[in-house]
């Protein structure tokens, strides 16, 4: 028998990070689809989340991440406020050579085959043009274009829930929620982190950037020649002396046993997913005197745009909800003073209350 003790099926049945309610694979031949479909909870509503298209390594691994996003798509949702569970998907392939209209809507197909117990979105890899094709076969997808009745482009809210979670943070540590003067480190400006500098300069705000794609460097750099300079590499961007707040807007893991040493920021609040690269951060961060302001809390943003077509989309109603985000992101901050623990634990604890309380979707 193959020994699996140390694979997804552990991750899934046996660990702390699994307790997902239901994990699908799909494959289509015809149009080359292979896709792992993961709800980890419906307890507060249908599961919730993106879909990314990425070349993984392996199927395992593929597999391992839809896991790890779904579960994290829970506790944003939950901390969110919104009727809806945690899902993801993930399509294994580089979307550049494998993406299809046929392979898309052949996802679709097995996304509907759920009967609503997942409604599906935009993600890395996948974009507002995609929503529109999977939409013609399921309808329980958000993150179509206004003219397929959807909300557009969630990369504007996700940016603005950022942006209320730095305010709440300089409020905590500062006694004052304006970011004038401050100077914000943001490593990543493409869809969220361009929209993230406007904010912060309409703000008056000091703003170090970096981007591995230096036409989306120079796109800032054109549109704000005072006030915003940047920086070689993300390495250099965390050292930078007297950095105020660090924005983490590309990949996940960008706090880890490298980076939190050298960290030169007092707070930590960006748009990545899944910040932290392993237990343990969160209190390394603490003992460090950073305040981080956990992900999946001030990124919410886009998921409550998305979350409001299954309503008939309102900006404005979304984006006052997307202004609820100071208000949790202080009292995951009280409440983490209180029990004296960092504010990731304190944001999952809050989380997870609000699932056990909720009754599972039937």
């Amino acid at each position: 028998m193959t020994d699996v003790s140390d694979g997804v099926l552990h991750t899934l049945f046996r660990s702390d990070q699994g307790g997902h309610e239901q994990v699908v694979l799909c494959q289509d031949r015809a149009s080359g689809l292979k896709a792992v479909i993961a709800i980890h909870s419906t307890a507060l509503g249908p599961a919730l989340g993106g879909t990314r298209f990425y070349p993984y390594a392996s199927e395992e691994e593929a597999v391992a991440d839809a896991l790890n996003l779904a579960r994290g798509m829970s506790y944003k949702n939950a901390m969110a406020g919104l009727g809806h569970g945690g899902g993801k998907a993930v399509i294994i392939g580089d979307p550049e050579r494998i993406k299809t209209e046929e392979l898309l809507l052949a996802y679709g197909r097995f996304v509907a085959s759920l009967g609503g117990r997942y409604v599906t979105a935009c993600d890395v890899g996948t974009y507002v043009a995609d929503m529109d094709v999977v939409a013609r076969e399921c309808r329980w997808t958000t993150g179509r274009s206004p003219e397929n009745g959807g909300a557009g482009d969630s990369s504007v809210l996700t940016s603005y829930g950022v942006y209320q979670g730095m305010r709440a943070a300089a409020q905590h540590l500062w006694g004052d929620p304006s970011l004038r003067d401050r100077k914000v480190g943001v490593a990543g400006v493409g869809k969220v982190g361009h929209h993230l500098v406007e904010h912060l300069r309409a703000e008056g705000a000091e703003v170090v950037i970096t981007d591995v794609r230096e036409d989306a460097v120079r796109r800032i750099l054109d549109r704000h020649p005072e006030g915003v300079s940047a920086v070689a590499d993300t390495e250099t961007l965390i050292r930078t002396e007297g950095l105020d707040i660090y924005a983490p807007c590309a990949l996940g893991g960008a706090l880890n046993d490298d980076t939190v040493p050298v960290l030169t920021a007092k707070v930590v609040c960006g748009a990545a997913n899944n910040q932290l690269a392993h237990p343990g951060v969160e209190k390394d961060l603490a003992d460090r005197g950073i305040l981080y302001a956990p992900d999946y809390v001030v990124n919410a943003g886009g998921v409550i745009q998305v979350a409001d077509e299954l309503h008939g989309f309102d900006f404005d109603r979304c984006k006052a909800k997307a202004s609820k985000i100071f208000d949790t992101t202080l009292a995951i901050f009280a409440r983490a003073k209180e029990d004296g623990i960092p504010p990731a634990a304190a944001a999952d604890r809050i989380a997870e209350q609000r699932m056990a309380e909720a009754r599972p979707l039937r």
